[in-house]
């Protein structure tokens, strides 16, 4: 098809701006990973775009030397495979059961749900009601509030309600309880719909740094995010430096390479990377998922 002057026009200014837009949002990432491989002190200096002027290991030498941002690490780690797995299958057997019109009082449920969208009770009801559950200062106060997501529960619902009938009809007739028909017949055909709501839920998991540092005190216990949202935000980083044992500390001053900005960058990309890596494994099923949850009805 001979495209007119007008449409050639057109796609240029398109991917002028896809291209401006693309680089607006990459380029901040990019400046950050080279920051944290350049020299500190070089860094103090001003001008680093988009190679290191003066290329160094030593960020990430402090950082994976440091073993509270390890186990921060170690924890978001752990946070993101619990909270998620626990909460796609919560929302799916929520989900589940509101696709059942014999389900007395699915409708009041259904606009109870609705409702949390909207209004919460506040930060200090929460916090009470978290208190009362004695899930302050406890892992699992990273993972039972945000158990079941509306959100998800609705899209896991249209996607339920989009399937044939004759599934849940023909898995009855060969004996399937309820359980049955969701594990063995809608879940393992849901394989679009579920990866799409866990990478969800997972970067959720992942980038949470405000509930732990609300509800959580023991420094054992907090997220990499929270620490690093700490080192962003005061000089933190100045007092572990200082508290590291002489030998180390010995050496950060001879090499003369490591401030609190090139440590924070670096700290930032262990902390981004590796959410980052899950995108690859699920990007064939994210669109599909997402369309197919949000179109039927």
């Amino acid at each position: 098809m001979k495209l007119t002057l007008g449409d050639k026009t057109l796609s240029a200014v398109i991917y002028i701006l896809l291209f401006v837009l693309g680089f607006a949002a990459f380029y901040p990432f990019w400046n950050a990973a080279v920051i944290s491989f350049n020299s500190g002190n070089d860094t103090m200096r001003g001008g680093i775009t988009f190679w290191p002027r003066e290329f160094t290991l030593e960020n990430y030498a402090v950082v994976f030397k440091d073993e509270r941002l390890l186990g921060g690490f170690a924890v978001s780690m752990l946070r993101t495979v619990v909270g998620t797995l626990l909460s796609i299958l919560a929302t799916a057997i929520f989900a589940y059961g509101m696709t059942k019109t014999w389900l007395i009082g699915r409708k009041f449920y259904m606009v109870v749900c609705i409702v949390t969208m909207f209004f919460s009770g506040g930060l200090i009801p929460t916090y009470l009601l978290i208190r009362e559950l004695q899930l302050i200062d406890t892992f699992w106060v990273m993972v039972v509030p945000g158990l079941i997501s509306v959100w998800n529960m609705i899209i896991f619902r249209t996607f339920f309600k989009g399937m044939p009938a004759g599934l849940d009809e023909s898995a009855r007739i060969d004996g399937c309880s309820n359980w049955g028909v969701l594990f063995r017949i809608i879940l393992p055909l849901s394989g679009p719909v579920l990866a799409t709501l866990a990478l969800f839920t997972a970067v959720y998991h992942w980038n949470d740094w405000f509930a732990p540092s609300i509800y959580i005190s023991n420094v054992d216990l907090l997220p990499i995010q929270t620490k690093l949202q700490q080192i962003l935000n005061s000089n933190i980083m100045l007092e572990q430096m200082s508290q590291m044992d002489s030998a180390a500390a010995s050496h950060l001053n001879r090499m003369k390479t490591v401030t609190t900005k090139s440590l924070s960058m670096a700290t930032m990309m262990v902390a981004t990377v590796p959410i980052l890596c899950v995108y690859p494994f699920v990007q064939k099923y994210f669109v599909k998922g997402v369309m197919i949850g949000s179109l039927k009805e």
